[in-house]
């Protein structure tokens, strides 16, 4: 196989992988990195009988691998990007009539798809090819799901690659139905790998910032070893302030050069282009460059073993990028960076005792983020997540939550059907949210306003925080996008590049709607942002010492801190929240009135009556509500609820206030405590009377005698002894098996105790069962009760189940004690031919 450029490891089994795609319609290519499979196998694939003129379509998971990876394609054919390689991203198409290789990221694969389900329109495509695939984004797992499904329906014909850097091409093989693995031991040097262990908290106990212990890692590296370093830190914050502490510290002849997916596309190829002669180069980096970037010159990695990736809670809707470890596979394709061109080293920031516990892989994209536009496309596509073939298949609950905010936006019908308005947003290359707000915006005639936020909502805020939270007015990032102003104040400093590429976004729109400014037009911030969350819109419903309280749409509190100047707003569409520190508190958001969610949401809005309990003044309260979800828009007093929903909302009130509020005289007590005797022992032939059983059914068997009823003193009505008899069982079966009273020898009738469910009580006087010979027992004389035997005084002097042996063998020595302490008593030496009395029997 003739390819230009020098020879690299893939090229030993690209005939084997050419063949089996000739053989099979999919195939997998295994090949570490560095074995040159991006740059290689396009090339070879080109050359392939079976491809005729079709095209290639080669998935990169960023713009930076894609734009790399057409330039290295196009520069080995002696070309331009644009003529037989193509490159297709966001904000970037450069492709003509002689493209044949079209490099593209994972989401310009999905638009063309649904555009183009058999991918024959222009060029025909005939064959797919994924890189990374063990990356696992979500954009990648959705292409492969589509293409998979559209070339079982639509194109028998079309070939599917996938290439993967680790050991889990058997997986990705069993999903292309036994697809063929190809194997390429690739060319790598040995890298030592030294592990420094985790940064040590000072002598204060706070953990030192991970770019502390990177720059001192990178400065060491520099020290011992030759050529350039590429050190991995999570984020572009943390990039930033590694650069800081790096400036001035390292010898002259060593650029710093930031990478990150953010950064201009000339300062990314700044930071992957060779080194000057006789120079080094520190290139702080994501993960992006884990995997296909080739950055010249590296022999040093430093690894902070951290990552960050986005987690989806399904619960609050929002994603929010965490930090977290690496796994080893991640961290092993980043340690073998060093060995590119010679023998390397990596510094890990990390113990080996650490690195065993690492899990094996990153989690799928799909587990554990924003379903929203993957929901959408499926809807477009016309298909259930269960009608495709996934290696990990969308969490039910996160995107049955993903539909349902579909259906806020009108995108999907109450049946899940993609509506008209729904196929719109799928044509456009952006989250369903902001999809909708564009559409509805632009009907409103407010496309400049729509593309100014779109560009803003698509970045990151344009402050960089500095102690105190800036002001949250998304009307002020709309002033400073279009120019009107500064935002450097209240401590936060305005991030520049933010701001690049917020209006590079915002003037692209622009362009494509052929939008201008409306006057007035920042009074439709509010509104138009409420239209991107609509789950999101606030209301405010008091103040705490931290701030001012609103509740969401969706039913959540969030805090708006005192001292920003939207504390007063009655109403708030939220952009943006942080609920990471307990509370969640607003973060971005714009004010609108109660006018504009009439109008946004006239079809969403309900009217019912409320009837709900007033815990303060103690009654049920009856109100006619016009409300979207837990926004209340107005409400009024009914005169005359209805009275099933009073009853309700008195029901409510006794579970509030507890058990406790029920009129419960000493006699309902001893009831009640005689019923649960009886269902302790036999169980379910008789009610269960706790606390948990009478709360949880208060409906059932309270309800109904609540007629008339609105307040809790109004419960005082009650004969709550007749309402506990109707539970269940008879009375005379209750009297017989747990009788309330008993007679003792003396003609006393003394009551029964079943506080304690297991063994009732009788509290006698000892001289009141004279004759007694044995224990009195309940539940048809299965139980014995328990006999406190009492004093003159009421004080116990004997406790028993066993009254026979008391008098065979304890009642002397109580004898003894108590004639002493009451000498006018008699106390036979035979208690049992005693006549019992329950008077005082003074001795002759």
């Amino acid at each position: 196989m003739d390819l230009p450029g020098p020879p690299l490891p893939v090229d030993a089994v690209l005939p084997r992988l050419v063949a089996a795609l000739t053989e099979a319609d999919a195939a997998v290519l295994q090949a570490p990195t560095g074995a040159g499979k991006t740059t290689r196998v396009p090339l070879a694939l080109l050359q392939a009988d079976w491809l005729g003129d079709h095209g290639i379509l080669m998935l990169e998971p960023r713009r930076i691998a894609a734009r790399a990876s057409a330039r290295r394609l196009a520069g080995q054919l002696g070309e331009r990007v644009g003529e037989t390689v193509g490159l297709r991203v966001r904000g970037e198409t450069r492709v003509s009539r002689r493209t044949r290789i079209e490099v593209v990221t994972e989401g310009v694969l999905t638009q063309r798809l649904l555009r183009d389900p058999g991918l024959e329109q222009g060029r025909t495509v005939g064959v797919v090819v994924f890189d990374e695939v063990h990356e696992r984004s979500l954009q990648s797992d959705l292409g492969l799901a589509l293409s998979l499904q559209a070339q079982g329906l639509l194109r028998p014909d079309l070939k599917l690659l996938a290439m993967s850097a680790t050991l889990d091409g058997e997986r990705f093989a069993a999903l292309l139905d036994g697809a063929p693995v190809v194997t390429s031991e690739g060319r790598t040097f040995p890298v030592e790998a030294r592990y420094l262990g985790s940064p040590r908290p000072d002598a204060s106990g706070r953990a030192p910032r991970i770019e502390d212990a990177v720059s001192a890692a990178v400065r060491r590296a520099l020290e011992d070893e030759e050529g350039s370093v590429l050190a991995f830190l999570p984020g572009s914050g943390e990039i930033r302030r590694a650069a800081e502490r790096l400036e001035g510290t390292v010898p002259r002849d060593v650029t710093i050069a930031p990478l990150y997916g953010d950064l201009s596309a000339r300062d990314q190829d700044t930071a992957v282009s060779p080194a000057p002669p006789g120079t080094r180069k520190v290139v702080l980096a994501t993960s992006i460059a884990e995997t296909s970037l080739t950055i010249e010159g590296v022999r040093v990695v430093v690894d902070s073993g951290l990552a960050r990736r986005p987690r989806f809670d399904a619960g609050s809707g929002m994603s929010r990028l965490e930090t977290v470890r690496v796994s080893r596979a991640e961290a092993d394709q980043r340690l073998g960076r060093a060995g590119r061109i010679e023998p390397g080293v990596g510094y890990r920031l990390w113990s080996e005792v650490e690195h065993a516990a690492l899990r094996p892989f990153a989690p799928a994209e799909i587990t554990q983020a924003d379903l929203a536009p993957l929901a959408l496309t499926l809807a477009a596509w016309g298909a259930a997540p269960d009608e495709l073939r996934w290696l990990d298949p969308p969490p039910e609950a996160a995107f049955e939550a993903a539909r349902e905010l579909l259906r806020e936006l009108d995108a999907v019908d109450a049946d899940g059907a993609l509506t008209d308005h729904g196929l719109a947003m799928a044509d456009l290359p952006m989250h369903p949210r902001l999809a909708h707000l564009a559409l509805r915006a632009r009907e409103m005639g407010r496309a400049g306003l729509a593309a100014d936020l779109v560009g803003l909502l698509s970045e990151r805020d344009l402050f960089r925080y500095a102690g105190r939270l800036p002001d949250v007015d998304l009307r002020l990032r709309i002033e400073a996008i279009r120019g009107a102003r500064d935002l450097s104040h209240r401590g936060a400093r305005l991030d520049r590049g933010a701001l690049h590429r917020a209006r590079q976004e915002a003037n692209r729109w622009r362009s494509a709607w052929k939008a201008t400014d409306t006057p007035g037009d920042l009074d439709w911030a509010g509104p138009l942002l409420a239209l991107a969350y609509p789950d999101r819109l606030g209301q405010r419903v008091g103040e705490t010492a931290e701030g001012a309280r609103y509740r969401l749409r969706e039913g959540r509190a969030v805090l708006l801190d005192r001292d920003q100047p939207l504390a007063d707003a009655p109403f708030l569409a939220v952009g943006d929240l942080d609920d990471r520190r307990g509370g969640a508190r607003v973060f971005l958001a714009a004010p609108l009135d109660a006018d504009d969610i009439e109008s946004l949401f006239a079809d969403q809005i309900v009217e019912d009556e409320s009837v709900g309990w007033d815990a303060e003044a103690g009654r049920v309260v009856a109100r006619r509500v016009r409300r979207l979800g837990a926004v209340v828009l107005s409400e009024a007093p009914i005169r005359d609820p209805a009275p099933h929903l009073v009853t309700a909302g008195l029901v409510e009130g006794v579970r509030q206030a507890g058990l406790g509020a029920l009129p419960w005289a000493k006699e309902t007590r001893r009831l009640r405590e005689r019923m649960a005797f009886l269902h302790h022992h036999l169980g379910a032939d008789w009610p269960d009377v706790s606390d948990d059983a009478l709360l949880d059914g208060l409906e059932d068997w309270l309800g109904p005698y609540l007629a008339e009823m609105s307040r809790l003193s109004d419960l005082g009505r009650l004969d709550l002894g007749m309402v506990l008899r109707q539970l269940g069982g008879s009375r005379a079966e209750l009297d017989r098996l747990a009788p309330s009273h008993v007679t003792v020898p003396s003609g006393s009738v003394r009551p029964l105790d079943y506080s304690d469910p297991d063994t009732p009580v009788l509290a006698v006087r000892l001289q009141e069962v004279f004759g007694l010979e044995q224990t009195p027992r309940v539940l048809d004389g299965r139980v014995p009760v328990l006999m406190h035997l009492l004093s003159p005084a009421q004080r116990p002097v004997q406790v028993t189940t066993d009254l026979a042996s008391f008098w065979r063998d304890a009642y002397f020595d109580v004898r003894k004690d108590i004639r002493g302490r009451y000498p006018k008593h008699h106390w036979p030496e035979n208690p049992l031919e005693a006549t019992p009395t329950a008077r005082a029997k003074r001795r002759r």
